[in-house]
């Protein structure tokens, strides 16, 4: 069985499809280039990121992986998970007090982006990825210390569970 083999399947819209598999493309392309093996759990690591609506957890993948490739143990789903981060195709994100979650990085799904974290639901928002470079360019200004905020989710109350809902969530969005 080649890397090539593997195919998580999706019900999503077809252009939803169509950026997962640009997103699975730009992420194996990363790979190759790096000289690296594309394996079949690596692959399916990817795919499993690719077609997520959410952050997943470890454990999460490996389950979604078990569910189409059903042999991968659940310890070469976390090597893969740390050996795709050290490359700068997956990135972690530390959500709270939880578990960390994983999704593909900014290059393979074609933007950077960071997190808030409601401390009362728990949901995870994608905010936009230059939303704290003014900090960024004043921290290192003015202490010399370079933030790297794309593995820390900001922590905070969402617009639904916020006490005064004065910024409601459109309808449709959850």
């Amino acid at each position: 069985m080649t890397g090539d083999d593997v195919r998580v399947r999706s019900a999503a819209p077809p252009d939803v499809v169509r950026g997962a598999h640009d997103a699975v493309a730009r992420a194996v392309a990363r790979l190759r280039t790096g000289g690296q093996r594309v394996t079949p759990p690596r692959r399916a690591v990817v795919e499993v990121l690719a077609a997520a609506d959410e952050h997943l957890t470890a454990d999460d993948v490996s389950a979604r992986i078990d569910a189409v490739l059903p042999g991968v143990n659940r310890a070469t789903v976390y090597r893969t998970l740390e050996t795709l981060a050290d490359l700068g195709v997956v990135t972690h994100v530390h959500v709270g007090h939880g578990a960390t979650v994983h999704h593909l990085a900014g290059e393979a799904v074609g933007e950077d982006h960071l997190h808030a974290h409601c401390r009362r639901c728990g949901r995870v928002v994608d905010v936009p990825g230059d939303l704290l470079d003014a900090v960024r360019g004043r921290l290192v200004q003015e202490l010399g210390f370079h933030l790297e905020p794309q593995h820390v989710a900001l922590s905070g109350t969402c617009a639904v569970c916020s006490p005064s809902r004065a910024h409601r969530v459109p309808s449709g969005e959850t």
